[in-house]
């Protein structure tokens, strides 16, 4: 995350930064991630200034994608018009939900847009997009933990791990 915080204000750090967490998965490492960049803000000659947004995006019911992304709270992201955002996800997965989101973002004509993601599955159904940040890579298995979810269960871990079939089968709706 550090890492990611000192790529990002190397890249972004001329500009005003409007910060877009993608709830609800991506907020604990959207607040760890706005932490590094405040303190490289602290201890630069130079501050970046940020502002924060927040979006919720849902795809998924139990452990399957639903085919649809829908968006709660985008009719709000006129507000982005002519302004630097950067997009902060979970995970990335097929890739389909961040391309629904940059679709709909790009109609708002912000100035610039980046997407850092904590993580990027590996899978078959991936959709060939890639974030412009990435923390880690991660296998095609289902994972919950540090804000990721099952039904909403789990969002509690401090740590990411993959939920076994008992798990689902206990959780599911």
């Amino acid at each position: 995350t550090e890492r990611l915080a000192r790529d990002i204000i190397r890249d972004m750090g001329g500009h005003h930064i409007v910060a877009l967490c993608v709830l609800k998965g991506g907020y604990k490492f959207f607040a760890d991630l706005l932490d590094y960049i405040k303190a490289l803000n602290q201890n630069s000659d130079k501050s970046v200034p940020l502002t924060v947004d927040f979006i919720r995006v849902k795809s998924y019911c139990n452990d399957k994608s639903t085919n649809s992304v829908k968006v709660i709270g985008g009719d709000e992201l006129s507000s982005l018009s002519g302004k630097n955002v950067l997009i902060v996800e979970d995970i990335v997965e097929t890739g389909r939900t961040m391309q629904t989101l940059l679709s709909l973002l790009s109609e708002c004509n912000p100035k610039m847009v980046k997407v850092v993601s904590l993580l990027v599955k590996r899978t078959p159904r991936s959709s060939g997009y890639r974030p412009d940040y990435i923390g880690f890579e991660v296998p095609d298995a289902f994972l919950v933990g540090y804000a990721l979810d099952y039904n909403e269960y789990f969002r509690d871990l401090s740590h990411i791990c993959i939920l076994n079939d008992q798990a689902k089968e206990k959780y599911k709706v």
